[in-house]
């Protein structure tokens, strides 16, 4: 087959030592980007099997359909709304996907936040330039309010980490983050405004869908303290457009650290989260971990290579089979 793999930044395919999967396919790797439709029709105008990297890359119905001999998108993780499905399925197109579970973006969280808590960034850059302790002083975690937004598998894992940094948790969400923190024994927020309100730092773990754009707003925001950082590992289309930076340049909160924005890649360092010494930003690294990509990449190439064998598996659309 002839195989495509998008966006593939860090040759993780190679450096995962996966390539030799697809031997005797006819394997193209891009460690870019391209965005539009014309753009994305020239890369793939002869991939019969498309890789695609988390959701670095969306597809969108007018693209599929430039597409004539796509008969496979083999998704890494989990699908979302980047996936045509309906298309996919009148098209004839299988779409694949499923992932194990990991540690990744949960550690990268607690970097984070520690690494802004405690002005890591900042003191390093002052070292390069020969200074000393020169960035205010930073704060511990422990005794601090821990606020989660969204207690799921991510979120919860979280949640645990910083009970074990001595850090009270309260938890805000849906009927499941209720259910969860009854559960594990975290306090549930009285209201949204307490929420935002009663916390020190605020991590953000929300799915990206219709229900969720832009679910978090300038308002909320405005309502942490000046002291008080706010983090989203998630994705950043979860928070109404503009509001963080409009909410930092106000002061409320103080701080926040990122690892996900609107349009990726940023390049060119054109994002106004960077020109800002109060976040600590982080090029959507939250997955991007070797044992992670070569999990799911190993996984992605492999349904590639059952499929051309005629044995697909984990087919979310097995209509499009028929």
């Amino acid at each position: 087959m002839k195989v495509v793999i998008l966006d593939d930044y860090q040759d993780a395919v190679r450096a995962c030592g996966l390539l030799g999967m697809l031997e005797g396919h006819d394997a193209t790797i891009h460690r870019d980007t391209v965005k539009g439709t014309d753009a994305l029709a020239a890369r793939l105008k002869d991939a019969e099997a498309v890789v695609l990297i988390r959701q670095r890359t969306e597809l969108s119905e007018e693209l599929i359909e430039r597409l004539p001999k796509l008969r496979l998108i083999s998704q890494t993780a989990g699908v979302g709304a980047h996936i045509p499905m309906e298309a996919c399925t009148r098209r004839k197109i299988a779409v694949t996907a499923g992932g194990s579970p990991n540690p990744s973006t949960v550690e990268l969280t607690w970097a984070l936040i520690l690494a802004a808590m405690r002005r890591i960034p900042a003191e390093m850059e002052a070292m390069k330039r020969g200074k000393w302790q020169a960035a205010p002083m930073g704060r511990i975690v422990q005794g601090k309010t821990l606020g989660i937004y969204a207690l799921g598998r991510i979120g919860g894992r979280v949640a645990q980490l910083g009970k074990a940094f001595g850090m009270n948790v309260l938890a805000w969400g849906r009927e499941a983050t209720a259910e969860r923190a009854m559960k594990e024994g975290f306090e549930m927020a009285k209201s949204r405004e307490a929420f935002f309100e009663a916390c020190d730092v605020i991590s953000i773990h929300l799915p990206l869908n219709k229900a969720t754009r832009g679910l978090v707003t300038g308002k909320d925001l405005g309502r942490m303290r000046p002291d008080s950082l706010f983090v989203n590992t998630s994705r950043a289309d979860v928070v109404e457009d503009g509001a963080l930076v409009a909410a930092l340049k106000a002061g409320r909160p103080g701080f926040a650290a990122v690892d996900v924005y609107e349009d990726e890649p940023v390049l060119g360092g054109r994002h106004p989260l960077l020109q800002m010494d109060n976040v600590v930003c982080s090029p959507h690294l939250g997955y991007a971990t070797y044992e992670t990509l070569k999990d799911y990449l190993g996984l992605a190439i492999g349904r590639v290579v059952a499929f051309a064998a005629g044995k697909p598996k984990d087919v979310v659309n097995p209509e499009a089979l028929a």
